[in-house]
């Protein structure tokens, strides 16, 4: 998965199918217009260990609307017809994809335009053939590395493909006030042994907290502060009346969200 030279990166995280397929459709082009390097898409599933609340009840809302693995394979497909071009990464657990099968994942997310596959519950020792398989059809494997990854931060960044996913605490996703004194030196670590950028999430929710993350890190995923938002435009979302006002509005706190980004990309240029 090529991302795009400028930097630095911005990649959001939204839910398929949340509050609506066509709901997704419009914010990823919005965040697209935005600047987003790579869209993190979300696959909604009940057991969701690695989310917190909000992105729970995000995947519980696209549940209702019917979204399955297979939808959300057919939606990116969509995506790409509507005119969204920037990759696309799957973030699912691992048991969809086992139920609908490796190598017909891998084959079919390739072929409706996704770039590449995230699966926070797949230990990287347990997955070197998915791995493989994910290589084979060309779609980039994102591994994550946590501050708890010490003993094996190298033999992972050494083989990361596409970004490598810094978690910047250990739990599940969701907003923070503050971030461990040594996640700097964690992402120094990680940086010296990754051939692709190194990039920081879960929690970060404030502009200081990304102007500070920018200062060691290569790009910042931001999802829960994106959801929450998409929350409370949930019934405007949902409406196709009121959609494009809703999309002007969440398009309005992205922009303002990521001005770190935005004034140190445009610096580097």
């Amino acid at each position: 998965m090529h991302i795009p030279v400028s930097k630095p990166y911005f990649i959001p995280f939204i839910t398929a199918g949340d509050p609506h397929p066509e709901a997704t459709i419009e914010l990823a082009l919005a965040l697209q217009a935005e600047g987003a390097a790579v869209l993190e898409l979300g696959v909604p599933y009940s057991d969701p260990l690695a989310d917190g609340p909000v992105i729970q009840r995000a995947s519980s809302r696209a549940l209702k609307q019917g979204m399955t693995l297979s939808r959300t394979l057919e939606l990116v497909g969509k995506m790409r017809k509507r005119g969204v071009h920037l990759p696309i990464v799957l973030f699912t657990y691992y048991n969809p994809i086992l139920a609908f099968g490796e190598e017909r994942f891998a084959n079919v997310a390739k072929q409706v335009g996704a770039n590449g596959v995230l699966v926070p519950d797949l230990p990287y020792e347990e997955g070197a053939a998915f791995r493989n398989i994910c290589r084979n059809h060309g779609l980039a494997y994102i591994s994550l590395v946590a501050p708890t990854s010490q003993s094996r931060i190298e033999k992972i960044a050494n083989e990361a493909e596409g970004f490598l996913y810094c978690i910047s605490s250990l739990g599940v996703t969701g907003t923070r006030d503050t971030f461990s004194k040594e996640l700097k030196s964690f992402v120094d670590t990680a940086k010296k042994y990754s051939p692709v950028p190194v990039v920081v999430g879960f929690g970060v929710s404030k502009q200081e907290q990304i102007a500070h993350l920018l200062t060691f890190s290569d790009g910042i995923v931001i999802g829960s502060a994106l959801i929450r938002r998409i929350e409370e435009l949930h019934d405007l979302l949902y409406e196709p009346a009121m959609r494009h006002k809703a999309v002007h509005q969440f398009r309005q706190f992205v922009r303002e969200l990521i001005a770190p980004i935005l004034a140190m990309d445009t610096f580097n240029r």
